[in-house]
């Protein structure tokens, strides 16, 4: 019955791949999926990212929704890469800055992309694809696209270029470049061709054509990671608190806020030495050991830490958008804060 076909377009019209709806695909219904229209319509990526998003060890699935998700994954990953390329333009190797030298921050994403190297490998050598790529689209959209990079921008933004922090996060983008495009080059291939080229020029070699990083054992700092997970368990509570006040109209965005954080003593030793503020991303914030007031936001899931929300105090610095009590402090220069 596949005379005349090709062993895709066979596979596609005999049940080893179905429709949305779990129906064998035919003619007659009307729902083969061919794989060079994908690939016309898409791009070849996007059918490269359904495969290896597949759990073979089933009946596969495929049709224009579940192909519409493949896109937007798609689009999250290859904005990350884009990402990296905008914030390390200009990046040089004296600008690097040895890991003893980072913040915990830094040393905590370096801790991850040491988990995930253990994770890369062992998906490669057992064909388990699917965990290979949710591993990656996981770290790409939580990790950093919602975490990392949002606290980060900030210091990319406006700190000085020499600055301590904002040298550690170019060394830290530096590595997940090197790393990302290599992982993700099984599957994205052009993509990730094309992100490497661009960064290296080119003329240099393919990105298909390395080998996975070596990841030094020093990155790998478990008691640094559960304390992470603490802190970003609080933010977790603050974010909450700020995406209500900014439904019911009271902040636009969270540089606007300036919340009082109520914590048990476990979460005060976890904050010790950081900003909470910049955590968050508010203007300022305040910690206090102890239970919160009465009406304080909350979430069942982090027991506690409860927030009281707070507009912040000053006004709004056009550069680096906090609002601060010494914008216009220095004259000349009306409209941003001191730094």
């Amino acid at each position: 019955g596949t005379r005349g076909k090709a062993p895709f377009e066979a596979v596609l019209t005999h049940g080893f791949v179905l429709d949305e709806q779990g129906r064998k695909m035919s003619k007659s219904l009307g729902n083969v999926v061919a794989p060079q229209e994908v690939t016309e319509k898409n791009g070849a990526e996007i059918l490269r990212l359904w495969v290896a998003g597949s759990d073979y060890g089933d009946d596969l699935r495929i049709g224009p929704e579940i192909l519409k998700h493949q896109i937007d994954l798609y689009r999250r990953l290859r904005n990350t890469l884009r990402y990296l390329l905008g914030n390390l333009a200009g990046f040089s190797e004296e600008e690097r800055l040895p890991h003893a030298e980072m913040p915990e921050l830094e040393r905590w994403v370096l801790h991850r992309l040491a988990e995930l190297d253990g994770v890369v490998r062992r998906a490669v050598e057992d064909f388990d694809f699917n965990a290979l790529f949710t591993a990656l689209h996981t770290f790409c959209a939580v990790d950093l696209s919602a975490f990392y990079f949002d606290v980060r921008k900030d210091s990319l933004y406006c700190d000085r270029s020499d600055a301590v922090a904002r040298r550690a996060a170019r060394t830290i983008l530096d590595e997940l470049f090197s790393c990302l495009t290599a992982w993700l080059a099984p599957v994205m291939c052009f993509t990730a061709e094309e992100a490497w080229l661009a960064r290296r020029g080119q003329e240099a070699d393919s990105v298909h054509l390395r080998l996975f990083p070596e990841i030094p054992a020093a990155w790998r700092d478990d008691a640094l990671a559960a304390k992470w997970r603490k802190i970003r368990a609080l933010r977790r509570v603050v974010t909450g608190a700020l995406e209500l006040e900014r439904e019911n109209k009271r902040i636009g965005a969270s540089l606007q806020a300036g919340p009082t954080v109520y914590a048990t003593e476990d979460y005060v030793e976890a904050m010790r030495g950081l900003d909470l503020a910049e955590i968050a991303i508010t203007s300022s914030a305040t910690l206090v050991a102890g239970a919160a007031p009465e009406g304080a936001f909350t979430l069942e899931d982090v027991a506690g830490v409860g927030v009281v929300s707070a507009l912040a105090d000053g006004s709004k610095c056009q550069r680096c958008w906090r609002v601060l009590p010494d914008v216009g402090s220095v004259a000349g220069h009306e409209d941003i804060c001191g730094r």
